[in-house]
């Protein structure tokens, strides 16, 4: 059955996650009559777009310099254009008070728990019959912990909360030098006239190595397979 098509009591929905995809989720299930409550980790909304100068284990953030990728009329909320103003390949900064716009012109705040932190979702024992959810939470700014049963889940966390490492390379044990995720990126500080070297040529890894070809001594860019850059104005 679409939910279009559910004429039930009403429904609980959990989102949990504010960022780029929750504050959509919340919208768009507040739209369909539905009771939301949205869980987030931190104390305010953007997620990953929410730039963050120290470390953020178990979030995920763009480094201080990090522009969108996609121009700003493919990235939009197709009900919410940005201002006709904005630049046409956003700083994160100015795609944050877009998040923020979005988030006040549709009155989505007021169900958002800021400071609290899903620890688990799982079946309700009734699941075969009722469907409902179970979301396990600890309230962060008191420590107390709690549960809530809804009859939905969107999870809306991302994939950049958690650093994924490769296997060490033969003699990484013994290098001498600085080893450090995209994760924990943030500027060029501490870097200068440094020799790097970036592998991978993901968005971070070209922006990384990007940024440091001006301040570094030397930066080289090691990729698996040949890859074709495309300059952003031909692909969209």
């Amino acid at each position: 059955m679409d939910i279009e098509d559910y004429h039930g009591p009403m429904m609980k929905v959990a989102v949990i996650g504010a960022g780029a995809s929750g504050l959509p989720a919340i919208k768009c299930a507040l739209e369909q009559g539905f009771e939301v409550v949205c869980f987030e980790k931190s104390s305010d909304l953007g997620g990953l777009w929410r730039f963050k100068p120290n470390p953020c284990p178990g979030e995920g953030t763009v480094m201080k310099s990090t522009v969108i990728n996609t121009s700003k009329e493919m990235t939009a909320y197709s009900d919410f254009p940005p201002p006709a103003d904005s630049a046409n390949y956003m700083h994160n900064s100015e795609l944050l008070e877009y998040f923020r716009s979005y988030a006040k012109h549709f009155d989505l705040e007021k169900h958002i728990l800021y400071q609290h932190e899903v620890l688990d979702v799982k079946r309700n024992e009734d699941f075969e019959l009722s469907g409902k959810w179970i979301v396990e939470y600890k309230d962060m700014s008191t420590n107390n912990c709690g549960n809530e049963r809804f009859d939905a889940v969107a999870l809306c966390t991302g994939h950049h909360t958690e650093p994924y490492w490769p296997a060490p390379f033969e003699g990484q044990e013994t290098f001498q030098g600085r080893i450090m995720h995209s994760h924990d990126y943030k500027d060029h500080r501490g870097l200068e006239d440094k020799k790097v070297v970036v592998i991978g040529i993901g968005n971070s890894g070209a922006d990384i190595a990007v940024e440091l070809s001006k301040m570094s001594k030397k930066d080289s860019l090691y990729l698996r397979f040949i890859t074709k850059i495309v300059e952003q104005a031909l692909w969209e």
